[in-house]
């Protein structure tokens, strides 16, 4: 499933693409014909994100509120846009570009009220300016619930998915398995700052990075990275390899319904 990152690029290059001018809106499959013809040759006012959820705003208060899940995905096109397969859910179309949505688990027509339904149960976001950490630090210091779990969970923390969660928690050397309570404000304050730095750098750059200048193939003499995810991590899918810092062996475990990695003599209790 995309991380936050990715979803906060997705309405920038919406922005970029359809701001400010009508869009033709269609629905190649027909699942979303009736609400894709209440948006057709509307002009779109802004695209957002929120954690894993995208916003793409109309005139007249319309909201299509997307959230790709595992499987939903996007293709971008300049010109005039060719005939679409049956298997997009939602085009959106204008004489010099085109989008093709395919595959969400969520493409629905929402109101202001119910938009703000979905913000008020979503924790603060790394991505969206002026969210509040504080939000977050309230449950994470009173959970007897994993660190790593709590990360993951976006009514806590909206957006961190299971790159940034491990990668994260490596650069501070934090076992994955401490207690929510047991962290420090400091501690908390650290890691949100750096989810701040890491996942703007994921935005700008449209791939996940997480190691450190003096960490990199280039300054350690090592392979690059090869992974359909792309980037350089520290031990997010790095299984039984040695550890950039120490030389000891990645761990991975199931957590929460998904594969955690860590170092344990990095990531000390």
């Amino acid at each position: 499933m995309p991380e936050g990152h990715t979803i906060h690029r997705l309405a920038a290059d919406h922005r970029d693409r359809f701001a400010d001018r009508p869009v033709r809106a269609t629905s190649p499959q027909g699942k979303f014909a009736d609400s894709a013809a209440l948006i057709d040759g509307k002009v779109l006012e802004t695209a957002e994100a929120h954690g894993k959820h995208l916003f793409l705003g109309f005139e007249g208060a319309q909201w299509v509120h997307i959230h790709l899940g595992l499987f939903g995905k996007y293709t971008w096109g300049a010109g005039q846009a060719p005939p679409a397969t049956a298997t997009v859910r939602l085009r959106l179309a204008a004489p010099d570009a085109y989008a093709d949505l395919r595959g969400p688990t969520t493409c629905a027509l929402i109101t202001d009220a119910e938009k703000q339904a979905i913000h008020d149960r979503l924790g603060p976001d790394p991505l969206r300016a002026g969210d509040d950490r504080g939000k977050a630090w309230q449950r994470i210091s009173r959970s007897r619930t994993t660190v790593a779990a709590l990360l993951m969970d976006q009514k806590i923390v909206a957006g961190v998915g299971n790159v940034y969660r491990a990668e994260v928690l490596f650069r501070h050397g934090i076992d994955p398995y401490r207690p929510g309570r047991d962290l420090t404000r400091s501690e908390w304050d650290a890691i949100w700052s750096d989810l701040v730095v890491l996942m703007h750098e994921g935005v700008r750059n449209n791939r996940i990075d997480t190691v450190r200048p003096e960490h990199t193939p280039e300054a350690m003499g090592r392979p690059p990275r090869v992974d359909d995810h792309g980037g350089e991590v520290y031990v997010y899918r790095r299984t039984g390899q040695p550890c950039h810092i120490c030389g000891g062996m990645i761990r991975t475990a199931g957590l929460a319904a998904r594969n955690l990695f860590w170092c344990a003599d990095c990531q000390t209790a």
